[in-house]
């Protein structure tokens, strides 16, 4: 089922898609290639909604969006305008990031599961025993996000080798082949 902002599950999670940044390593907005995909698999997993935050570029995007005024702070001020933008029926915020676009619905669900379970305030997934996203954190660790972002917050670890890592996309050669721009076919020659 397709979806923006209506709750489909009932989880008490919610995404926040951090898509603020400048783009200057990619040389154009990347977020425009990059956000649709990620928002794709969020759909396709357990959480009940989503919220883009935007800084740098203005875009269209098919999920509620937030600007963050402060996006060049760091990762951790774009983070934080995001979870003051989500519905105060969130128990928790899973964290993505906009230019990941292999990131595995299943990843997230392990998350999701795994914070229900344990009722952990940070919880974040690992390929390869190297923390990535996405992480999940609890209403009760939000006040502590600092600007670098939730990485040095202490977190459970939970294992997702086998689904592949969510992907990072800083430059143009890095973009996954179905996302690459076709070009565009050169005209026959006039004879």
């Amino acid at each position: 089922m397709r979806h923006t902002s209506a709750q489909v599950s009932d989880t008490g999670v919610w995404a926040v898609v951090l898509a603020a940044g400048a783009s200057s390593r990619f040389g154009s907005p990347k977020q425009r290639l990059l956000l649709e995909p990620v928002l794709e698999r969020l759909r396709a997993s357990c959480v009940d909604g989503a919220i883009v935050v935007l800084g740098a570029h203005k875009l269209a995007v098919s999920a509620l969006t937030v600007h963050c005024s402060e996006w060049e702070r760091g990762p951790g001020a774009s983070l934080r305008c995001g979870l003051r933008a989500l519905p105060p029926e969130a128990e928790a915020a899973l964290v993505a990031l906009g230019d990941g676009p292999d990131l595995a619905p299943e990843a997230v669900d392990r998350v999701v599961a795994t914070w229900i379970s344990q009722r952990a305030e940070v919880v974040a997934a690992t390929y390869g025993e190297i923390r990535l996203h996405p992480v999940l954190i609890d209403r009760r660790a939000w006040g502590r996000i600092p600007d670098e972002g939730a990485r040095d917050l202490d977190a459970v670890l939970v294992p997702c080798d086998d689904l592949g890592p969510p992907g990072d996309v800083d430059f143009v050669d890095q973009l996954p082949e179905n996302l690459k721009p076709k070009p565009k076919p050169r005209p026959e020659p006039w004879s």
